[in-house]
């Protein structure tokens, strides 16, 4: 295990010690008014943002018509990193073991900040943007039902702005960026924290679409999660002739679900456990040898997340004693529960209420309304107000939610997530329908209201050394006190890169006659000739077209070799 960060000394804080402990508490780091120098630098980082609209909505657009899978963001990834290779950062790839991933950067000296976001997407999501019904682009193909195509671009256009500044000024300062990789299988920031990535990374500044401009800090806002799967291992016999000579793997695998499922109800509320089977043998008049079960486990905490993976290890211990079969247990990912700092999501915070949200135009909210209607939810266009600095939940006050690997970062240097908006109120989220906006005006508008918001604070981090401290005394004396860091992920595993692959493999080719070509089309609506916004003319039918068809059954068996998974 790596020595926790958590004490580690910062060169670039020390000269404030003493200020901090005389002057300063938390809050009043973010509260502090800017000085004229930083104001000025502010308008100017925020005008450097609009200047880039027009490749902010390029990247986004290019991003969503590639719809990779986790660990298959081959064009993505090269698209997002020669960009900022063509903008003077030094581009480091493969890193962590991960083909896809990379580190970005440009500057040098103290502080360093990371910037950050995911870009990999859903399967079986694939749809038109700015159509308000169910309309994929190619049936049954992933597609950016999560938004993470609007994140990275979000980055690149604050870093960009922020550079022309430091540049200017001689500010000394190092910014980096980055993509997060495979998030949905919780699959690679583990590995880049192993990998000391963010060993001497000051702060993090993370991203991810939302919609509505908004920061939190402390924990219990995501649930830890670790992703293991169970391999049983029996032996095969003619199903009829002699079943007796066979020894069910997949008898293995159901008798594994049916102890959870009586499990489940003496469990905290707050967990959740869910699974796939993800191979249930061949055909069956074979008995199978082999069979393979995928779970999540999450809770609010390291503790109780071990706990839930040590109980699964029972189950299968019980459930191949009963069947006469072995089993073994792979790690496909993790994600701690996230823990965000207080100091600099308050400094966020002063910025977002500064950008305020985007003026949302009449076709906008035509198409927000639009597909709330189609899904029978509540049909409150786009949000028009900032949400308030969301504060610390309590473990009493928290209920459950979804996991990010975002956590591992954050317990190892300060970290927030922005969010911004670019998506929908009201969607069910892994979705279809949560990819309808995600090329089209309000992704485009959420992303550079967010980039304005970020690169404000990257400024804050750059200028005001006294912020910095302030959130590494949060770290140190707050989050980290009585909890370090201990990694989900064991010295043996490993980044599972042919996740995805036989997917991949089947759709990227009918997908890529569809990718945006940004040379020919202003817009990819335009490409795809698509009227903004398109509304369903007539009342939807009975849904049965939002029906799996047979060829998305099959992706779902397809994952037993080449899987995908959701945060």
């Amino acid at each position: 295990m790596q020595r926790s960060p958590a004490r580690r000394s910062r060169p670039v804080l020390t000269v404030f010690s003493l200020l901090l402990i005389l002057t300063f508490s938390l809050s009043a780091a973010a509260q502090t008014s800017d000085s004229p120098a930083l104001a000025a630098m502010k308008q100017e980082a925020v005008a450097g943002v609009e200047s880039r609209a027009k490749m902010a909505q390029v990247m986004v657009d290019t991003v969503f018509s590639y719809s990779e899978l986790g660990y298959h963001e081959v064009h993505s990834s090269a698209y997002l990193s020669k960009i900022l290779e063509d903008n003077g950062f030094k581009v480091e790839r493969g890193i962590a073991g991960i083909p896809t991933a990379f580190m970005a950067t440009w500057g040098s000296g103290k502080p360093v900040i990371a910037l950050g976001s995911d870009v990999d997407c859903i399967p079986q999501a694939s749809q038109k943007p700015g159509v308000a019904y169910h309309d994929p682009i190619v049936a049954g193909a992933p597609g950016h039902g999560e938004g993470h195509n609007s994140g990275v671009p979000l980055q690149i256009v604050a870093a960009l702005a922020v550079k022309d500044i430091m540049a200017k000024n001689h500010t000394s300062g190092t910014i980096k960026v980055w993509p997060g990789i495979a998030e949905e299988l919780l699959g690679a920031k583990a590995y880049y924290v192993r990998a000391g990535y963010f060993k001497d990374v000051d702060a993090v500044l993370f991203a991810h679409v939302a919609n509505n401009l908004g920061v939190s800090y402390g924990g219990f806002t995501t649930l830890g999660a670790v992703s293991m799967r169970f391999d049983f291992v029996g032996e095969s016999s003619h199903a009829s002739v002699a079943p007796w000579k066979g020894r069910s793997a997949l008898s293995a695998v159901e008798l594994m679900d049916v102890g959870w499922s009586f499990k489940r109800q003496f469990l905290r509320p707050v967990q959740r456990s869910h699974n796939v089977i993800v191979n249930g043998g061949d055909q069956p008049n074979v008995v199978p040898s082999t069979a393979s079960n995928w779970y999540y486990f999450r809770e609010d905490d390291y503790a109780h997340v071990k706990d839930l993976v040590d109980m699964g290890e029972n189950m299968a211990k019980g459930a191949a004693l009963m069947s006469s079969t072995t089993y073994s247990t792979t790690v496909l990912g993790s994600a701690w529960p996230g823990w965000m700092n207080k100091p600099i999501a308050e400094a966020e915070y002063e910025n977002i209420k500064v950008v305020g949200l985007p003026a949302w135009s009449a076709d906008d909210i035509a198409l927000a309304k639009g597909i709330q209607h189609e899904l029978k939810v509540p049909e409150v266009g786009l949000d028009t107000k900032i949400n308030p600095l969301r504060p610390a939940a309590t473990e009493q006050s928290f209920s459950g939610g979804p996991s990010d690997d975002i956590g591992d970062i954050s317990w190892n240097v300060p970290t927030i997530v922005l969010t911004y908006p670019s998506n929908i109120p009201n969607l069910p989220g892994h979705n279809w329908a949560n990819g309808i906006s995600m090329a089209t005006p309000i992704a485009h508008k959420g992303v550079i209201a967010g980039a304005k918001a970020q690169a404000m604070t990257l400024l804050d981090l750059l200028t005001r050394p006294e912020l910095l401290a302030a959130a590494w005394d949060y770290f140190n004396n707050v989050q980290t006190k009585d909890q370090k860091y201990v990694p989900f992920i064991r010295p043996e595993d490993h980044p599972h890169t042919e996740l995805n692959t036989a997917i991949m493999d089947k759709y990227a080719p009918q997908l890529e006659k569809y990718y945006y070509d940004s040379s020919k089309y202003p817009t990819y609506l335009d490409q795809l000739g698509i009227h903004y916004p398109t509304l369903r003319a007539t009342p939807p039918a009975a849904a049965a077209t939002d029906l799996p068809q047979p060829t998305e059954m099959e992706d779902v068996v397809a994952a037993a070799t080449g899987g995908s998974g959701g945060n």
